[in-house]
């Protein structure tokens, strides 16, 4: 789809160094891992519901 090179590559970063700053990077990638890692938290919890049977299919409640 997207044919990114080394060149590309360097010349998108440094763009992205002049807009947010270098001292700005570190929070921003740090930020970015999180919402990352919580991502993955939530497929992988949202895969193991839908493997999983319901235990209380078939139980009725006792009132």
């Amino acid at each position: 789809m997207f044919n990114i090179g080394p060149a590309e590559l360097i010349l998108i970063l440094v763009i992205i160094l002049i807009l947010f700053g270098a001292k700005r990077l570190p929070e921003i990638g740090r930020a970015m891992g999180r919402a990352l890692g919580e991502f993955k938290k939530g497929l992988q919890e949202a895969r193991k519901e839908l493997e999983t049977p319901e235990k209380d299919e078939g139980k009725t409640e006792d009132k």
